[in-house]
């Protein structure tokens, strides 16, 4: 996910200090990977040098001064065709799973027991977004929903890939 694309379209909302930003962000998307206070003022130093944002006003604070940042209209032309582009779909055609199967097999070893490993680490992951999407606000629901339903596809592919483990093989011997 891109941080700057979202401060952004945080920043669209109304004017905003980098420890607010990293608040909602962290609410809102980094459930998992909270931001780095680091991490939060380089990007918004970055958008500062691209014209995107622009510092507000600059309050006292307890530590240092607290800069306020305001996006520019480059940054809402920047966010707008950012939110038009649809996201290109993963299509893992590089998959490691998949050279693990076949490195398996070609060093003697059982692909099967790689297949099943991996699907029990997809079950347990299931298991687990399955209990936070109970606990969870509507956002928590739509993001584990999203992660269960590619662990679906995943574990499809595990059992369509444990059926053709012989041919695969065949192939792999030649």
């Amino acid at each position: 996910m891109s941080i700057a694309k979202t401060f952004l379209g945080l920043l669209e909302a109304g004017p905003s200090h980098g420890y607010d930003l990293k608040r909602s962000y962290d609410e809102r998307f980094g459930h998992d990977k909270p931001l780095a206070y680091g991490q939060v003022y380089a990007t918004l130093a970055r958008l500062l040098k691209n014209g995107l944002v622009a510092v507000d006003g600059i309050e006292p604070g307890e530590g240092p001064e607290r800069k306020r940042y305001v996006i520019t209209q480059e940054g809402v032309a920047d966010i707008a065709a950012w939110l038009e582009q649809p996201e290109r779909p993963d299509l893992y055609l590089q998959s490691t799973l998949y050279t693990k199967v076949v490195l398996a097999m070609l060093t003697g070893r059982s692909a099967r027991e790689v297949l099943d490993t991996q699907r029990a680490e997809h079950l347990a992951l299931m298991r687990e977004l399955t209990r936070r999407k109970l606990d969870g606000d509507l956002a928590d629901q739509l993001i584990c929903d999203h992660a269960i339903f590619h662990l679906e596809a995943d574990l499809k592919w595990l059992e369509l890939t444990a059926d053709r483990l012989d041919d695969l093989a065949t192939e792999v011997a030649r």
